[in-house]
């Protein structure tokens, strides 16, 4: 899965001012992404907000992602659920033939054991045509998946080929990547620590941040997979408040509202989310116009 080295972006989904989708804001931020650097794209993930998208949006975001990207880098789409059945379903009767994996969350809310979790992923590695990405953010699950689910996963089920890992914890990942199976790949979902995790062994990152500032936080990885730690760690410092910035008020807010700043697209979200503070916003601007 070469396809999965390296940046990937979550991309967010842009909205109007009546917060319908915007769709040429998305393809701005789809040609932005290409143009900058990034590896591979991947369509409504949690960034992208698809617990508040209607079915019809959600096919109509990834038609237009589809089209503007026109082959140009792989795509990865985001299924997931705390409904194993409802996800399985998903996966069996969705057109993936323009996808190159599927990135699927960890069971939300329902809080089921690793034997759970196991199961759950095992019911979706079996309806699957296409390899898996198992993604592990427990801030949003309230569950962690455990390093020995996830070697098991990887063990037992070939299409099962990468962990998203987000849990924020430096020795986690490198426990995962201490035990993964050779070509088993370890996936950042955590920005600020993504540039460690690639010098400890991990395959690269699936970013928030790197859609706001492609070009240095693609390269940073980059630098990191070949070693190069000191202009690596350069390009980490420059970017590290901006991470702090967008999250500080909870994602996609904070990207959104630097891709405003850049004139990508909208900052607006859809409730229960709520849109930057004018403090957060003034931040992110003032960042973005010393950038």
């Amino acid at each position: 899965m070469k396809e999965l080295l390296g940046t990937g972006v979550a991309l967010v989904t842009p909205f109007n001012e009546d917060k319908s989708v915007d769709f040429e804001g998305l393809k701005r931020l789809v040609n932005f992404q290409i143009d900058n650097g990034v590896n591979y794209l991947v369509v409504l993930g949690t960034t992208g907000e698809p617990a508040t998208l209607t079915s019809e949006e959600k096919e109509q975001v990834k038609a237009t992602i589809i089209k503007a990207n026109n082959g140009r880098l792989p795509l990865v789409i985001g299924i997931g659920g705390n409904n194993t059945m409802a996800v399985v379903n998903e996966v069996k009767t969705s057109d993936l033939s323009a996808f190159s994996a599927i990135l699927s969350v960890s069971p939300y809310y329902n809080k089921p054991t690793q034997e759970g979790i196991y199961q759950h992923f095992k019911a979706i590695s079996e309806a699957s045509p296409l390899p898996i990405i198992v993604y592990n953010v427990p801030g949003r699950t309230a569950k962690n998946v455990e390093v020995k689910t996830v070697i098991r996963l990887a063990n037992d089920f070939k299409n099962i080929v990468a962990v998203k890992e987000a849990a924020g914890d430096i020795v986690q990942a490198m426990r995962l990547i201490q035990q993964k199976p050779k070509d088993f790949m370890v996936i950042s979902g955590d920005d600020m620590i993504a540039l460690a995790m690639v010098l400890a062994g991990g395959s690269g990152v699936i970013s928030v941040i790197g859609q706001g500032l492609p070009k240095d936080f693609s390269e940073m990885i980059q630098q990191g997979l070949k070693g190069n730690v000191a202009n690596a760690n350069g390009l980490q410092y420059k970017v590290m408040d901006c991470i702090d910035y967008i999250f500080e008020e909870g994602n996609p807010a904070g990207i959104k509202a630097l891709l405003k700043s850049l004139d990508i697209c909208s900052e607006n979200v859809r409730l229960p989310l709520v849109n930057a503070s004018d403090d957060l916003r003034q931040k992110i601007t003032n960042f973005a116009g010393k950038y």
